[in-house]
């Protein structure tokens, strides 16, 4: 029996206990994650560290760390700083709209001198934060429906507008997924989802005909048929399924990869690095880090099975499923089920901000487990 099993809920533990009782399964499987991406992007850069492994292997060491700090943080801290994150997220998004630097056609970042930082990754953690202390005040009845729904839909609607206003159509519907599916966890009404889904469903062809910019409807019927613009719209969608299907059962191997070598694979080294992995290590490699990626799942998901409060059951089923929503998405974009949206491969992609949301959501994750008999104010019905 652990020192954890021993104590009661709400009894104080030592820093030593609290660390003991981090998942290190979870940690080793993130490393191997994490240490795939660096592989690939050494290869990618033609056997070079520079520019991409070595900063990706620096972010990641750094990253982890603070995951560590943070999973010996106070569940009660997380509890009162959910809702001052996502007004922060949400003030840095307007700040987007306002000031953001421009880049590739698109507004998405902040400039702070030398650093980039890009607030819709801020505001997957804090909205994850935000509905899981709303809902943890919240009584069942109220939850499966009820006029205070509206607070939670309030909640996800402004990020999501904002960040489809950047435009990342991508990110945006990830936010709404994630939210969505939240809500879903905690009590909504089979009925409301049932009318939410024909709302939407007969929403979508006038939302794809007269609201998406002409680029993202263009994403759209490429997906459709990439075979009708393959120089143009449909040219990345093509070289992936190809890199995809010259890797065959065993791959071309390590560093072998023409799609990539040879430059045909566009952004190699961010979204379509799956594409890459896949190219150079074939069915095997891509299932077995699939398998790697369900890992992380599982026992994210058992950790928020055993968390006595309902917030710290609903946060740390939020950032998972923020988890493998990526991971989903990212996989059916370069295999062409979906368009290409931009969401990178979690750990694997290049890209700092992105790294250290997911790390402080596995941060977040841990905390739960290590706090799991901790008791959470109650607070119903109010945001307070």
């Amino acid at each position: 029996m652990t020192s954890s099993a021993l104590t009661r809920p709400g009894q104080r533990e030592r820093l030593p206990t609290k660390f003991s009782e981090i998942d290190w399964r979870l940690c080793l499987l993130l490393c191997f994650i994490a240490g795939a991406g660096a592989m690939m992007l050494y290869s990618v850069a033609n056997s070079s560290w520079e520019p991409w492994a070595d900063k990706h292997l620096i972010r990641f060491g750094l990253c982890f760390a603070v995951m560590l700090v943070l999973a010996l943080v106070d569940l009660r801290v997380w509890f009162a700083a959910a809702y001052p994150t996502y007004l922060v997220g949400l003030l840095l998004l307007v700040a987007v709209a306002a000031v953001g630097h421009n880049a590739l056609g698109a507004t998405r970042w902040l400039k702070f001198g030398p650093v980039t930082i890009q607030p819709s990754e801020i505001m997957k953690v804090g909205l994850v934060l935000a509905l899981a202390r709303f809902y943890h005040g919240l009584s069942a009845k109220d939850a499966r429906l009820s006029w205070k729904l509206f607070i939670p839909a309030a909640l996800i609607g402004a990020p999501v507008l904002l960040v489809a206003h950047q435009p990342d159509l991508g990110t945006a519907v990830l936010i709404a997924f994630t939210g969505t599916a939240i809500m879903f966890v905690g009590g909504l009404s089979w009925r409301l989802i049932a009318v939410a889904a024909i709302l939407v469903g007969a929403s979508v062809p006038p939302f794809i005909l007269f609201v998406l910019k002409d680029y993202q409807r263009d994403r759209i019927f490429t997906f459709l048929n990439p075979e009708a613009d393959p120089s143009g719209d449909g040219y990345h969608t093509l070289q992936s399924k190809i890199a995809l299907g010259s890797g065959g059962v065993l791959g071309k191997g390590y560093g072998l990869g023409s799609q990539s070598q040879l430059n045909f694979l566009p952004e190699k080294h961010t979204d379509f690095i799956f594409a890459t992995f896949a190219e150079e290590f074939g069915f095997v490699g891509c299932f077995t880090m699939l398998m790697l990626y369900a890992g992380v799942v599982a026992i994210c998901l058992r950790t928020a099975a055993i968390s006595h409060s309902h917030f710290g059951r609903l946060s740390a089923g939020g950032v998972t499923i923020t988890f493998a929503l990526y991971v989903l998405i990212n996989a059916a974009m370069v295999m062409g089920l979906a368009p290409v949206v931009g969401v990178p491969m979690p750990l694997m992609s290049y890209g700092g901000t992105v790294m250290v949301t997911v790390m402080v959501g596995f941060g977040l994750i841990q905390a739960v487990r290590v706090h799991r008999y901790e008791e959470m104010p109650s607070g119903r019905g109010t945001l307070l």
